[in-house]
């Protein structure tokens, strides 16, 4: 279901990206950040492409980094990235319903609050590129959901995502999927680590 790393190097960056998921002796921010890069450049030196199946089900955002505009170039520069907390556990799921189309999940849990949400997502294969949209929010606390609505002026926002070039919607971009994990740039220029939920 997910393409081989061949190279040696691969290896490398493969097995800190999995220690990072790890709870205990966890390598650095910049250690991390080192590996994830690393990862990038070979999928694209490599053409590495993944099938939606490889994404579908739930991961747990381990580490991410921000970033900041630069006026030089109008480029942006990567932050030096950071270990998610754990007292606010957030999860990311995606569900298919054909072969390029499914739903997208991201929930984030406070203590007893738990905000979620939801929208549909199409995926483009060759280039990894899973491109959503958020159209619906829940928010419960204490288990009970206390606001469940639309988001957005109208609630034909389907019919507009599907309509909507790739290159408007916000995305992920996907250069590693293993079992254990999975890795991503935003369309800001973040970079993100999900683990698999067991």
């Amino acid at each position: 279901m997910t393409a081989e790393l061949p190279s040696i190097a691969a290896s490398e960056f493969v097995a800190t990206l999995a220690q990072a998921g790890q709870n205990s002796d966890r390598p650095s921010a910049k250690v991390v950040v080192d590996a994830l890069l690393q990862a990038e450049k070979t999928a694209k030196q490599q053409r590495i492409s993944y099938n939606f199946d490889s994404l579908v089900g739930t991961w747990r955002l381990c580490f991410a980094t921000g970033t900041r505009k630069v006026r030089q170039r109008g480029g942006i520069i990567l932050g030096r990235g950071f270990y998610w907390p754990k007292f606010t556990p957030t999860d990311i799921s995606f569900s298919k319903t054909t072969p390029i189309t499914g739903e997208i999940s991201n929930q984030v849990k406070l203590g007893s609050a738990l905000l979620k949400l939801t929208g549909p997502v199409k995926y483009l294969g060759k280039k990894n590129l899973l491109a959503f949209d958020f159209t619906h929010i829940q928010i419960s606390l204490f288990g009970r959901i206390v606001y469940n609505k639309p988001l957005g002026k109208n609630k034909s926002q389907k019919t507009d995502f599907d309509n909507q070039p790739i290159a408007k919607l916000p995305f992920f971009a996907f250069f590693l999927v293993t079992d254990n994990f999975i890795a991503a740039r935003g369309r800001g220029g973040g970079l993100a680590l999900w683990v698999k939920e067991k």
